[in-house]
């Protein structure tokens, strides 16, 4: 078995390299022979070895693109160590990476992965495979490489003095697409704070721009007990990067004011709230589509939708209520990404009802429930009353739909594509949303249209009757609005 061993298909990978070898040393094993049996061994030539990851490549066939990928794509190599999990596991990891590769602009050519117990913490995948992965890049002709993890400084530094060329991580890969798809003025101010937080402590400088420069006035020549040690320009960098920070946090802030503002003119109002979460690509903004007709951006990419969109829906008994669609979230999403977005995400926090959109043709979706579930604890949203909405119902497995809604108790399967089971959903929002529960029997008058109105889009009414004094109603209503009725009671 060489080094680098190419895996051709799940089932191949399987069949020819299996980790772990449960053979006896009769060369059979009997799964009812405990006493032989001490436990799954782990192949050492497996372990060591460096994998191809077959199925990764976007290289296109149609000749008339070749200028244009010569003009805009990048052609990357992913790398990943393999430490925990099974093997599924680690390829579905390597084939979201591509995803967002491709989502970035770039051709992947290829894919390693290395079976180590933990990254090397000088080189990521050890220094012996590190060369290895030097021989793939110049086999394939690549320019960069992509780490599926987030690097240590120290070990971007020391890979691409190996490979001999750039080096990037996950972190920086979805912040590039980030940049790419914000474009509200909010969205790019928290994008860049995310980059430049990022950015503070892999700051490097080359030959002459570390040099130290004079402080005080010794550059002119104003002699003994004026000189100073000045500073070098990595740390002018750091400083300007930190001023910019701060200004952008002040930005972020005031933005934060506004949204605050509309989201407590709603409150006012009384009309209630659904946010709609989950993973990327699972479908968000075109289920906000068909719910609201809100035309929306709907691409088969990965975070196509970054600044949130709010549009009015209305229930099948006509009550009113918002629908939020947030940012995408995905596994190991930057720290950085979740403090600058936290103003965002906290429209889920505060809403009435969460929408958790899975993608049911995912061959994890479990995976994604976890990875969307730990954001939202990190922004407080895990109070607010959840329903998992699987969607491509068309494209999944119906093992793995049935699977999803046995584990999942408040769940609904639906496909934005084809309109299966959409009705179900808008009668289960319905339900969920807050429902007015005080009884009145009021006698508005006609310079109060502003509560009759209230009363129609917030409430249930019975029986409405107009009279000589004004409007005669029996209604079903919430609390806040009950109260201000009392002077009108009948």
């Amino acid at each position: 078995m060489t080094a680098r061993h190419i895996l051709s298909g799940r089932a191949e990978a399987l069949a020819d390299t299996t980790i772990f070898d449960t053979a006896s040393s009769d060369g059979a094993f009997d799964l009812d022979d405990d006493a032989t049996y001490d436990g799954d061994q782990l192949d050492r030539e497996e372990r060591a070895a460096l994998r191809r990851v077959s199925g990764l490549s976007t290289e296109l066939e149609d000749v008339t693109e070749v200028e244009y990928r010569q003009l805009r794509l990048e052609r990357v190599v992913l790398a990943s160590v393999w430490s925990e999990g099974t093997l599924g596991d680690a390829e579905n990891s390597m084939h979201e990476l591509a995803a967002l590769a491709e989502t970035a602009g770039s051709e992947v050519l290829a894919g390693v992965m290395q079976r180590r117990s933990t990254p090397d913490p000088a080189t990521y995948l050890g220094k012996g495979k590190a060369a290895e992965l030097r021989d793939v890049v110049i086999e394939e002709g690549a320019d960069t490489v992509i780490c599926d993890t987030e690097l240590a400084p120290s070990q971007r530094r020391a890979l691409e003095d190996v490979v001999k060329v750039k080096v990037i991580d996950r972190t920086a890969l979805i912040l590039d697409i980030f940049a790419q798809h914000a474009k509200s003025r909010e969205g790019k101010a928290q994008v860049e704070l995310a980059q430049l937080q990022y950015l503070l402590p892999r700051l490097r400088g080359w030959g002459e721009s570390m040099s130290r420069q004079a402080g005080g006035q010794a550059a002119g020549g104003q002699g003994m007990g004026s000189r100073g040690p000045g500073e070098t320009k990595i740390e002018l960098d750091r400083r300007r990067i930190n001023t910019r920070i701060a200004k952008l946090r002040r930005e972020i802030k005031e933005m934060k004011t506004v949204r605050d503002t509309k989201r407590s003119s709603r409150k006012a109002n009384e009309v209630p709230s659904v946010a709609i979460a989950g993973y990327t690509n699972a479908g968000k903004s075109s289920i906000l589509n068909r719910l609201t007709d809100a035309g929306v951006l709907v691409e088969n990419q990965l975070f196509a939708t970054l600044d949130p969109t709010v549009r009015r829906s209305e229930t099948p008994d006509g009550r009113l209520y918002t629908l939020t669609d947030t940012v995408g979230f995905v596994r190991h999403l930057p720290h950085q990404l979740v403090e600058a977005f936290r103003s965002t995400l906290e429209e889920v926090a505060e809403s009435d009802l969460l929408l958790h959109v899975v993608d049911g043709s995912h061959p994890d979706p479990e995976g994604q429930i976890s990875a969307v579930r730990a954001v939202l604890a990190d922004v407080d949203a895990t109070d607010v009353k959840e329903v998992i909405v699987v969607n491509k119902a068309d494209a999944g497995d119906p093992e793995v739909l049935d699977r999803l809604r046995r584990h999942e108790r408040h769940s609904i399967v639906v496909s934005a594509r084809t309109g299966l089971g959409l009705d179900e959903l808008r009668a289960l929002i319905a339900d969920e949303l807050p429902q007015p529960d005080v009884d009145v029997d009021v006698l508005v008058p006609y310079e109060r249209g502003d509560l009759v109105s209230r009363i129609h889009e917030t409430g249930e009414v019975l029986a409405s009757e107009h009279l000589a004094d004004g409007t005669r109603l029996t209604a079903r209503v919430t609390r806040d609005l009950a109260a201000d009725l009392v002077a009108f009671g009948a």
